[in-house]
């Protein structure tokens, strides 16, 4: 039969799957019920590489739902008016004889993605590594348990986010419903990850 006589594909007409108009997830993996508005008083600028924006594990998602002052761009090099002032300092791990970080005055800059792919992004980004940083001093073992650290001290965007925000603001217990809202919406995923590698056993 010629290609132009067969019958139309039912995969092709088939609705797309219906998704959550506020998160964006597919309905089944909403994450809505985990948001938890949260105002932070030291602004927070996110930039994401984008082979983590559609990663469905993601934490950024649920913070920035949850973070009244954040603002994200997508991309691998950004210019250094991406900043909208001096001042802000870089949440990334520094080097031991570094100076011990300050206190932020402008806001936090946050790299979101894979270790290797932040790294990237500095390794671009020049102005970026140059920037003053704000590393998290001895970090709690992370909640994150559906992706692995490649190394102790490695956590979610929205863990590393919350614990700095805290340190910072003086206010650790302002972010603490949105670590629980966090552990859960992980069981959640967790579970249903189990779920998915059942069925597929069947």
């Amino acid at each position: 039969m010629p290609a132009d006589t067969l019958p139309p594909c039912p995969a092709a007409a088939a609705p797309r799957r219906a998704r959550c108009p506020r998160c964006d997830r597919p309905l089944p993996a909403c994450l809505c019920a985990w948001v938890r508005p949260t105002a932070n008083r030291v602004p927070v600028q996110v930039l994401q590489h984008p082979l983590e924006a559609g990663q469905a594990k993601g934490s950024l998602p649920l913070l920035r739902l949850s973070l009244q002052r954040l603002e994200c761009r997508v991309g691998e090099r950004f210019e250094p008016d991406a900043l909208p002032s001096a001042g802000w300092r870089l949440l990334y791990p520094a080097a031991a004889d570094d100076p011990p970080p300050g206190s932020v005055t402008a806001g936090l800059l946050v790299l979101d993605g894979t270790w290797r792919k932040t790294r990237r992004l500095l390794h671009d980004n020049p102005w970026l590594a140059a920037l003053p940083r704000w590393p998290l001093r001895s970090p709690p073992p992370s909640r994150y348990a559906i992706r692995k650290a490649r190394r102790p001290g490695q956590l979610s965007t929205l863990e590393a986010t919350c614990l700095a925000l805290g340190t910072l603001e003086g206010d650790a217990g302002r972010y603490a419903p949105l670590l629980a809202a966090f552990d859960g919406w992980v069981a959640d995923e967790a579970a249903r990850q189990r779920r998915g590698h059942q069925a597929l056993r069947r």
